[in-house]
């Protein structure tokens, strides 16, 4: 956990992409109470469920400070985990909320508000360095959900990165393939050779939850299978 703290600390001070510290800065002179620094994952150290967004949103996590918190995204997502038995609250406000995750732990690709929601390729490749190191320390992570592409794209980058490493004799080895890793909603990869079970799942952005392309039913089924695959 003290491992994790400090990675979470690391982040926050992190300013490797100019144009995203610019940006963030700008914000901050309009909203002088809005967080504009890296934000964080959180979570329960020793989580089975690890789940993978974009980048903070501009009045979202940008604006509170915590992953999926403050905008309908985080509106949509904690009602369904709260329903699914892996949060405490239903709804996510700010820091302060009394908001706790259970058997779950959430992060990003992204670690900072990117300008029209979009970062550059360097800037996600700024963040994988802590990606890498934020899923090395959560050692009991059984099921991945990779909410959209560009979540989905980095979990399986890291897994070509990993395949290429040596690990330790008890961890299998991934015979990867890119080929092998389609991103389609509910796609769920399970084999012996892969570290975690892998689930893609559309993103809850307000343009997928507005238009009938990501339902209640289709994000809750999600995490029942995620649930259901930890005992497995």
């Amino acid at each position: 956990m003290k491992k994790l703290s400090l990675l979470q600390n690391q982040i926050i001070k992190c300013k490797k992409c100019p144009r995203l510290v610019k940006y963030l800065s700008e914000i901050k002179e309009k909203y002088p109470s809005y967080w504009c620094k890296p934000v964080p994952g959180f979570g329960e150290s020793d989580a089975e469920i690890l789940i993978i967004g974009l980048a903070p949103g501009r009045f979202g996590s940008n604006r509170t400070g915590r992953m999926f918190t403050g905008d309908s995204s985080g509106d949509f997502m904690y009602k369904i985990l709260h329903e699914a038995g892996l949060c405490n609250k239903p709804i996510a406000t700010d820091m302060r909320d009394g908001l706790v995750l259970k058997n779950c732990y959430i992060t990003a690709m992204g670690r900072c508000a990117p300008p029209q929601n979009k970062p550059t390729p360097k800037e996600l490749e700024n963040c994988f360095v802590y990606f890498e190191e934020e899923i090395k320390l959560l050692k009991k992570i059984k099921v991945v959900v990779a909410l959209g592409k560009i979540a989905f794209d980095g979990y399986v980058k890291w897994l070509s990165v990993r395949a290429t490493q040596p690990v330790e004799a008890d961890q299998p080895v991934c015979p990867f393939q890119k080929k092998d890793f389609k991103f389609t909603h509910g796609a769920i990869y399970n084999s012996k050779s892969l570290p975690h079970i892998l689930i893609a799942s559309y993103h809850p952005s307000r343009q997928n939850t507005q238009t009938g392309r990501l339902t209640a039913k289709m994000f809750m089924h999600v995490f029942e299978k995620a649930k259901k695959l930890c005992q497995t």
